[in-house]
């Protein structure tokens, strides 16, 4: 638990104190959001606010992560092998920094084209692509090395599954290691650009984020807790994870980054996340799904970017079949904009939206637990 209180207080203050020198850096380099001009009147004042803020909160996480190792060399022993750096804080934080950069070709080409229009929407798919399948592969093809009882080495747990999971592994959806690379290739691609259209008004996505990795964070270090490969467990019930500490570490680490950010990215926001932050931001909560085997869950948990990017399939759908719009812009925060709704009314209601997603899954994850002990 220390370890992990370490990274949050560590990436909050990273973030807390790095994101004014990252508005004055991106300031001085005329690095401004350039704003849609088909989008809501309101938003032409934004203009020109520094955009590619989310480098911050991620090098945040990554320090927070190196800050939290350092507390966990004081674990006992038999917890010894949470204290090296693991293939899973490999995935996690490499799905997060990589996904990040694909959006960071996005602002940069956005600012330095004085536009909106960034990397085009091929590009941007590559990108999603090529990071879910190389972290993807990385994820299911190897297998971590525990040390058993008697001192020898066996190979036990891999970061993803083959088999779809909601509390935990289904066992009788065992789909395969080529399928399960695909599965989890359109999760990073549903999570980015969920994160991303969710990223509309100030403060909105970061907060939403910062739920759902907290969330996580609660989700792993139960599991670590009831943990099958620590010996000190001792009862039936427990969960067939890999490294959940690391993975209630770094989410933690990431929703303190994002609670630092949040500060100076809360209305009238000073600096804009972008697509660095947005999608570096939905390809960790994609790699938490994985990696806590609980796939299914996601929807849930991440209720309130499920509901905005249907908006925007919604949207679509009705446009090209029937000539008519059900919203009046999409994604839907923007709908409630042109419908008179003030920006900040719209965050806080649209955070209570998150906050329930959130706290249903989290009920159907305990729940579980309670009944199969009861």
């Amino acid at each position: 638990m220390r370890a992990v209180i370490v990274a949050i207080g560590v990436a909050f203050l990273v973030s807390l104190f790095g994101t004014p020198l990252a508005i004055k850096v991106f300031t001085r380099l005329k690095a401004g959001q350039p704003i849609r001009s088909e989008g809501p009147t309101m938003h032409q004042g934004k203009k020109g606010t520094p955009t590619m803020g989310g480098v911050v909160f991620i090098v945040a996480t990554v320090i927070a992560y190196v800050a939290g190792h350092l507390a966990l060399t004081t674990l006992p022993d038999q917890q010894i092998a949470q204290v090296e750096p693991t293939i899973t804080a490999l995935v996690l934080l490499g799905l997060m920094v990589f996904s990040g950069a694909v959006g960071f070709v996005d602002d940069f080409l956005k600012v330095r084209r004085r536009n909106s229009a960034g990397l085009n929407a091929r590009g941007k798919l590559f990108g999603q692509i090529l990071v879910g399948a190389v972290f993807g592969v990385i994820a299911l093809y190897f297998p971590s090395s525990m040390v058993d009882s008697e001192g020898g080495s066996t190979n036990v747990e891999t970061v993803g599954s083959t088999t779809l999971s909601f509390i935990r592994d289904i066992d009788f959806l065992d789909v395969g290691k080529v399928a399960s690379v695909i599965i989890f290739i359109f999760v990073v691609m549903a999570a980015t650009n969920g994160v991303n259209l969710t990223d509309g008004l100030d403060g909105l996505a970061t907060g939403a984020s910062v739920m759902v990795l907290a969330a996580y964070a609660l989700i792993a270090f139960w599991q670590y807790r009831h943990w099958c490969a620590d010996p000190a467990y001792t009862r039936d019930y427990c969960y067939s994870v890999r490294d959940p500490l690391e993975i209630a570490l770094i989410a933690g680490a990431a929703a303190g980054a994002c609670v630092g950010f949040l500060w100076w990215n809360t209305s009238p926001a000073r600096i804009f996340m972008g697509d660095t932050g947005a999608l570096g931001l939905g390809g960790l909560i994609a790699g938490m799904a994985m990696s806590t085997r609980t796939l299914l869950l996601l929807p849930i948990i991440g209720g309130l970017f499920v509901i905005i990017t249907m908006s925007v399939v919604i949207q679509i759908i009705s446009f090209k079949s029937t000539g008519k719009r059900v919203f009046r812009m999409s994604p839907l925060q923007h709908h409630f904009e042109l419908a008179g709704w003030s920006e900040v009314n719209i965050v806080v209601r649209f955070w209570i939206i998150a906050g329930i997603g959130v706290a249903i899954a989290l009920g159907l994850f305990y729940s579980e637990y309670l009944t199969a002990m009861s």
